[in-house]
C-alpha cells in the first residue's frame, strides 16, 4: 500500500528482514549550532592588529620626535644653569621610560625613524670628539654642582644661623670688630639687634654674636645649672653682678646659701659691679656700688667660679675693647680706619688668640665639671 508522508523529525526505517513494512518513528536530539570562534576571531584579529600597530606607530614616531627635539637643543646648547640642566635630566628620563617598552625592529622602522636615530649613532672616528665633549660636560656639571652647594649653604647661613660653616676663630673676630666698634658708636649693637643695620657686615656680626651666646655659653651654663641644687635666688644674683672674688675663710658648719643645705662652708663669695643690658652690654649706674656677700660651701663655691667666668665672658671682652679704644687718639680718623688699625695691632700682639683661649678654658672648665655627690 500507499506509506505515509512524515515529517523531516520522523523518518522510515525499511529492513530488508520480513518486517521491513513496520513504520518506525525515529526523533533526532536537537544539534546546537556550533560557530567556529577561530574564523570569526580570524575575521575580527586584522582590525584589532591594524588598531594596535597604528597605535604603537603613533606612540613610536611622537617619541622618536620629541628624542630628535632633544637631540637638537643639545646640539646647538653650549652651556645650560643649574634650572636647565635639571629641566633636559628630568625631560630625558621621562621620555626614555616609554621608548624602552616600544619594540622597534627594522620592519616597523621608516625613512624618518633612521633619520632621527642618526643623532644617537656615534661612528668610531667620532670617539675622541665624544670623550672631550664628556670631559667637557662633567666639568661642567662640576662647576654647577659647586655653585648649588654654595648657594645651598648660603640659603642655611641665612635661615639657620647655628649650621654657619664659619670657624669659631672668625665668629670670635667679628664680635672683637664688634665690641671696638660699639665702644666707639655706643649704639652700633642695638642697631645691629633691631634689624636697622643690612649690609653683609654688620649680619656677618650679628650671626657670630648668636653663634656665641647659642652655641658656646648658653648651652653650658644651662647644664651647670640643671645638675646642681642652686636655688633661683642664688642664681640671679650671680647672672646680675659682673665681678666675683671667692675667698677662703675659716670653715663652719652652716646652711650653704646657694643650694640651702648643711655644708662645712669655708669660702665667701662677694659679687659686685654695675648691672648691665646682655644685648647692648651697656652698664646701669642704678645702685653701682651695691655688693653682696654670701657664703658657700666647697663644691658651689667651685660651680660659681665656673658660671660666673663663661656667664660674663661677653661683657669683659667688650669692657676690655672699650679700655683700648679709649687709650688710643681716634678723633682724627674715621670708625672704620680706627677699627681697621686697632684689630691689626691687636691681632699682631696676640691680645685677641688670648681672649679666644680663656673662652676655651672656661667652656672646658664646664664641659668637665663633676656633678654634686
Amino acid at each position: 500500500g500507499k506509506r505515509k508522508r512524515w515529517n523531516s523529525s520522523v523518518l522510515d526505517d525499511s529492513d530488508d528482514s520480513e518486517d521491513s513494512d513496520i513504520l518506525v518513528r525515529k526523533v533526532f536530539a536537537k544539534r546546537h549550532c556550533i560557530i567556529n570562534e577561530d574564523e570569526s576571531s580570524q575575521e575580527q584579529q586584522p582590525d584589532k592588529t591594524c588598531s594596535t600597530e597604528i597605535v604603537s606607530a603613533n606612540r613610536k614616531q611622537k617619541v622618536l620626535a620629541k628624542l630628535k627635539e632633544l637631540a637638537r637643543q643639545r646640539a646647538t646648547q653650549t652651556s645650560c644653569g643649574s634650572e636647565n640642566c635639571e629641566d633636559s635630566n628630568s625631560e630625558a628620563e621621562i621620555e626614555e621610560e616609554p621608548f624602552c617598552h616600544l619594540p622597534l625592529t627594522p620592519t616597523e622602522g621608516s625613512d624618518t625613524d633612521s633619520d632621527s636615530m642618526k643623532d644617537f649613532i656615534v661612528d668610531d672616528e667620532e670617539e675622541e670628539d665624544g670623550e672631550d665633549n664628556t670631559e667637557h660636560v662633567k666639568s661642567e656639571n662640576q662647576l654647577q654642582q659647586k655653585e648649588l652647594n654654595t648657594s645651598n649653604s648660603e640659603l642655611l647661613a641665612y635661615y639657620i644661623p647655628h649650621l654657619s660653616r664659619c670657624g669659631p676663630y672668625v665668629h670670635f673676630q667679628r664680635i672683637v670688630k664688634a665690641f671696638l666698634i660699639n665702644a666707639i658708636d655706643d649704639t652700633f649693637l642695638s642697631s645691629l639687634y633691631d634689624g636697622t643695620r643690612q649690609k653683609k657686615y654688620a649680619q656677618d656680626m650679628l650671626l657670630s654674636l648668636h653663634y656665641l651666646d647659642d652655641r658656646y655659653i648658653q648651652p653650658r651654663l644651662d647644664n651647670l645649672i640643671a645638675r646642681s641644687r642652686w636655688k633661683d635666688r642664688y642664681k640671679e644674683r650671680v647672672d646680675c653682678y659682673p665681678d666675683v672674688r671667692i675667698i677662703l675663710k675659716n670653715p663652719t658648719s652652716v646652711y650653704c646659701q646657694a643650694c640651702e643645705l648643711n655644708r662645712y662652708c669655708k669660702f665667701n663669695v662677694l659679687l659686685f659691679g654695675k648691672l648691665y643690658n646682655s644685648r647692648t652690654l651697656e652698664a646701669d649706674d642704678f645702685m653701682s656700688d651695691d655688693k653682696q656677700v654670701l657664703k658657700v660651701g666647697v663644691v658651689c663655691a667651685d660651680r660659681t667660679r665656673v658660671y660666673h667666668n663663661l656667664k660674663h665672658f661677653k661683657y669683659k671682652l667688650y669692657v676690655d675693647c672699650s679700655t683700648v679704644t679709649k687709650s688710643n687718639d681716634v678723633e682724627d680718623e674715621s670708625v672704620k680706619d680706627t677699627v681697621e688699625r686697632l684689630f691689626s695691632q691687636l691681632e699682631d700682639t696676640g691680645w685677641i688668640q688670648k681672649r679666644y683661649n680663656d673662652l676655651e678654658n672656661y667652656m672646658n672648665d664646664a664641659d668637665s665639671f663633676q656633678e654634686e655627690k
